[in-house]
């Protein structure tokens, strides 16, 4: 059953592994991997001097971080609210209702926030109807930012939550029935009993999610950004994607083997922590 994955991984994530070696060079495709000019760190000094470049670096850390942290404390007040309903229909409706935004994709859902955003958008007629100045929400740049964390969020929550619903279906019932007679209320067994018993899930959730880092999700941000906001909303993907459409492949190689170190190194600390901390570990 593990082979066919194990070979898509070997072909698709190993066997291209060796072209990392473009990033050290001036790659020109007709030249080929093996004849082209050797340059070095070249690549990566332009990634850390180019105009705009550590604003840039910035703002994905800043929209990471913040999705991150959101990305986990959303999902998991979210499954702890929907595991204290009780009616099962109820609780299946929501479900579905919250699942569905995850799979349209950024095409069709940054259509539909430019037309509810806009300053003629249902968003700012509401807030003019009750007296609120219209909000520039995809026009100035922490708005922006906030656009982007709140959107994203309200895409992936409910499918993120279900690994912490299969969490919390794991824990013993026994222990809120022994709560409940010692005169526990719901809130001390949600402290108590919940929290701790979903916190590995939570920690592993955490922890593959620092890899991430400086993924901001380009597919959000290509169909959202404006020249208005490019200062506070450009990202390393959109960055790169403008800077290498005249076939520059070296760097671009660069910047994606600099996230991969980054993101490696961030999940290994991670992990230590983990065991520290929480003394969870893997092996």
């Amino acid at each position: 059953m593990l082979l066919p994955g194990v070979i898509l991984a070997l072909i698709f994530h190993y066997a291209p592994m060796p072209g990392i070696i473009i990033a050290f060079q001036d790659y020109k495709p007709w030249t080929g991997m093996f004849n082209s000019e050797w340059i070095g760190w070249h690549n990566f000094k332009l990634l850390f001097t180019m105009d705009n470049s550590v604003q840039v670096i910035y703002n994905t850390l800043l929209i990471s971080s913040l999705k991150i942290l959101f990305g986990i404390l959303v999902p998991v007040s979210f499954a702890i609210l929907l595991n204290e309903i009780r009616q099962m229909a109820l609780k299946r409706s929501i479900q579905t209702m919250v699942y569905l935004p995850h799979f349209m994709s950024w095409v069709i859902l940054g259509g539909i926030l430019l037309d509810i955003l806009s300053l003629e958008g249902i968003s700012n007629q509401f807030l003019s109807f009750i007296g609120i100045e219209p909000i520039m929400f995809l026009g100035e740049g922490n708005w922006f930012r906030f656009t982007l964390i709140a959107s994203d969020q309200w895409k992936e929550f409910g499918f993120s939550a279900i690994i912490f619903l299969a969490a919390l279906a794991g824990i013993n019932p026994s222990l809120y029935e022994a709560a409940e007679m010692d005169g526990a209320t719901r809130l001390k067994q949600t402290m108590y009993i919940t929290l701790p018993g979903i916190l590995p899930t939570v920690i592993v959730v955490m922890t593959l999610s620092l890899g991430n880092m400086l993924n901001a999700n380009f597919d959000q941000v290509f169909n959202l950004i404006t020249p208005l906001v490019m200062r506070e909303g450009d990202i390393i993907d959109t960055y790169v994607y403008r800077t290498f459409t005249n076939g520059n492949f070296s760097f671009a190689t660069a910047v994606g083997l600099f996230k991969s170190v980054v993101g490696f190194v961030l999940i290994a600390f991670a992990y230590y922590s983990a065991g520290r901390w929480a003394n969870y570990r893997i092996f």
